[in-house]
């Protein structure tokens, strides 16, 4: 976390010895006090539930994110709201041809997440263009697949 949420955390948490603490001061500080801090901050968070650590956060502007299972991302109030799902067609398998849902890359251009560019291919599908790309010739190409080594 940058400097700022730090000392908005250590503020909202009343942990004004942490704060002060100038082995703490940055970033880099915090990363080298890893082997420390993390028991210090793992007991004074023992009494907390997640739900009210999320409301604490939210209400202070902090970012934060459960652990969750992947599947449970699909329901995150958060990448709903900022945009950061999209869909995609399954190629193959048994729910082939069915429309998914997937999260986007967390980068943002211009303030906008980039779209699914296309949906997955089938299995295979480019494995010639890519082999040719290595410097493989056909009948390598040819020779590897023949091996089951390449789909």
């Amino acid at each position: 976390m940058s400097d700022a949420q730090w000392q908005t955390l250590c503020r909202i948490l009343d942990w004004a010895d942490l704060a002060a603490d100038p082995q703490l001061a940055s970033n880099n500080d915090r990363v080298r006090a890893r082997p420390t801090l993390l028991p210090q901050l793992r007991a004074r968070l023992e009494g907390w539930s997640a739900a009210a650590l999320a409301a604490l956060f939210e209400a202070h502007g902090l970012p934060y994110a459960p652990i969750c299972r992947p599947e449970q991302l699909y329901d995150d109030p958060h990448l709903n709201a900022s945009g950061a799902l999209a869909d995609i067609t399954l190629p193959d398998g048994e729910r082939a041809g069915q429309t998914v849902g997937t999260t986007l890359f967390p980068l943002r251009l211009a303030g906008q997440h980039l779209p699914v560019r296309s949906s997955p291919p089938t299995k295979g599908a480019h494995t010639d263009a890519l082999l040719q790309g290595l410097g493989y010739d056909a009948a390598q190409i040819e020779a590897l697949r023949t091996a089951a080594t390449v789909a």
